[in-house]
């Protein structure tokens, strides 16, 4: 089990089992044990792992789902839970349950999904810095500068439109 701090400052544990897969099942609709699926040939399909990369809402659905037990011992509402996530809560509570999801499964398909999160966190952190190297580069501003100034003489320089010409 491993555990993940809100923005209130409220510890939360997060532990995955059939009774958790259960649960997030019937309140979200979405099954866990789905959460990367091998095709046919063992191509790797992570479309459940996307949706949750992708959409905070549905990810802290679940987390409050996981964590409902808990929740509910301590009286708080899935809204005030979601309340409390924001930011870097979110991106711990993320890492955390998918940590705890690959853990779920027996040691063969843990290891494959392991590799499989593994790489896709190298290129998450590799993506981030690139990103930033970008951002932070101080020629970047330059270029902008460039663009802006042609596509404001270019537009200056555009001819009259055929509404804007009279008519004789």
């Amino acid at each position: 089990m491993k555990s993940f701090t809100d923005n209130t400052g409220r510890a939360w544990t997060v532990a995955v089992n059939v009774g958790t897969i259960k649960r997030v099942r019937a309140l979200c609709g979405v099954d866990l044990a789905g959460i990367i699926t091998m095709e046919p040939g063992m191509n790797p399909k992570a479309d459940l792992l996307e949706r949750l990369a992708t959409d905070p809402v549905l990810l802290v659905d679940v987390l409050y789902a996981v964590c409902k037990e808990e929740a509910d011992g301590k009286n708080i509402s899935g809204e005030d839970f979601g309340r409390a996530m924001a930011g870097d809560a979110i991106e711990l509570a993320t890492a955390v349950l998918l940590d705890e999801i690959i853990d779920f499964f027996p040691e063969a398909k843990r290891k494959v999904f392991r590799k499989i999160l593994d790489a896709t966190r190298r290129f998450e952190t590799r993506s981030k810095k690139a990103l930033t190297d970008l951002l932070d580069d101080p020629a970047l501003d330059g270029r902008i500068d460039e663009a802006l100034a042609k596509w404001t003489t270019s537009s200056s320089n555009s001819p009259e439109s055929p509404e804007s010409i009279p008519i004789p």
